[in-house]
């Protein structure tokens, strides 16, 4: 079924109009899966088409304004404005757009961050390109989708796992992670030192470790942080 944009069925069945709103590294990696250039991937899909495409998350929020379409393609990684807050200043300005996040990234701080800006789908680059048109049309018809390995992870916050950090925790932990001190992190989250020493006990707990550098490396192992190479001015956290 085609949509009309924003995103309503038609009577007169259209192509989606779909800003391919994605880091310029997309090329390579969807070519090297589909072997095919990032701007001609939908044609395969009659229902589907690109009508603009963005280097920046800044140029994805002035893409979205400019062609209003039913569903922007959005990576994570971008220079300038990033996807998650990209994803969120479009949905705020458009509620009717919605996001479907493409990325190489699946860890918790990012499927937390995308989902919370207002994602839509979150799929991982390695998807099948079927796939990828399906959580297109899903994203038009205003469902959620989630690639497998990434539902996994969502579903283990839904469910409340005792031992999975919430959303605050990570954030605590991702500034652990880039060196800051307590005051500093509650400096940056708007909390006091006290309440940052709670969640770092409640982090040491659910890891289960006892110190800041081995909640970061726990948290590394296991797919909660993302990498030290990707963490704004990462260096080793302070005991």
């Amino acid at each position: 079924m085609a949509m009309s944009s924003p995103g309503r069925p038609t009577m007169n069945p259209r192509p989606w109009r779909l800003p391919w709103v994605v880091s310029s590294a997309l090329g390579t990696v969807m070519g090297s899966v589909t072997n095919t250039p990032a701007s001609t991937v939908p044609t395969g899909a009659g229902d589907i088409e690109v009508v603009a495409e963005a280097a920046t998350g800044g140029e994805a929020v002035d893409v979205t304004a400019r062609h209003r379409p039913d569903v922007v393609v959005m990576d994570l990684r971008m220079p300038g404005l990033d996807g998650a807050a990209a994803t969120a200043e479009i949905r705020r300005r458009h509620p009717d757009v919605h996001v479907l996040i493409l990325t190489t990234y699946e860890t918790d701080a990012d499927i937390l961050a995308a989902v919370g800006a207002g994602a839509t789908g979150y799929l991982l680059k390695d998807a099948p390109l079927e796939e990828l048109y399906r959580a297109v049309r899903a994203a038009a018809r205003e469902e959620t989708t989630f690639g497998s390995r990434v539902a996994s992870r969502v579903l283990r916050q839904i469910r409340g796992d005792p031992n999975a950090l919430t959303r605050r925790e990570i954030e605590v932990l991702e500034l652990v992670a880039a060196g800051q001190r307590n005051r500093e992190i509650g400096r940056a989250l708007h909390i006091g030192e006290a309440t940052v020493k709670s969640h770092l006990l409640h982090i040491f707990s659910k890891l289960g470790v006892d110190d800041r550098t081995h909640a970061v490396t726990v948290a590394l192992e296991r797919g909660v942080l993302r990498g030290r190479s990707d963490l704004d001015n990462a260096r080793l956290p302070r005991r």
